[in-house]
């Protein structure tokens, strides 16, 4: 299993209704991208963000199919220019040592294919996860 989260913070400025409207989006995925098998979306507790999603995903290929699943990207184009600071994260318990890796190049493809996104997340105040683009991701 995959559990990708993800964490952030939101622009001074940013309307109630273009951020429900980012929520709503990020809820989309969950219902509508086959492999997520369960997901949640709301406040962010107990750190320094102000909200956050999970989304369990059963595989690689699974992930890879998030991903890249247009929900996903309407979601980028949505959500991501409401944000001032996002971090990305992904627990497994997939016993691969090189999955690490493996989850990396699928950002790394991901932003080289699909340029429009790379340069919302280049344009992030702050981003941490795998392959930022033009960061020094972990």
């Amino acid at each position: 299993m995959i559990y990708h989260g993800i964490r952030f913070t939101v622009k001074q400025g940013v309307s109630e209704k273009d951020l429900e409207a980012a929520f709503e989006s990020l809820r989309n995925q969950g219902r509508v991208i086959p492999s997520v098998t369960s997901f949640v979306v709301g406040p962010d507790f107990g750190g320094e963000y102000e909200y956050g999603a999970v989304f369990v995903i059963g595989d690689l290929a699974g992930y890879e199919e998030y991903m890249n699943h247009p929900a996903h990207l309407n979601t980028d184009r949505v959500g991501l220019p409401l944000l001032d600071r996002f971090a990305s994260f992904d627990v497994t318990d997939d016993p691969d040592p090189e999955v690490g890796a493996k989850i990396a190049e699928i950002h790394r493809k991901r932003y080289s294919e699909i340029p429009d996104i790379a340069e919302l997340v280049s344009d992030l105040g702050e981003y941490t996860g795998s392959a930022a683009p033009g960061r020094h991701g972990d």
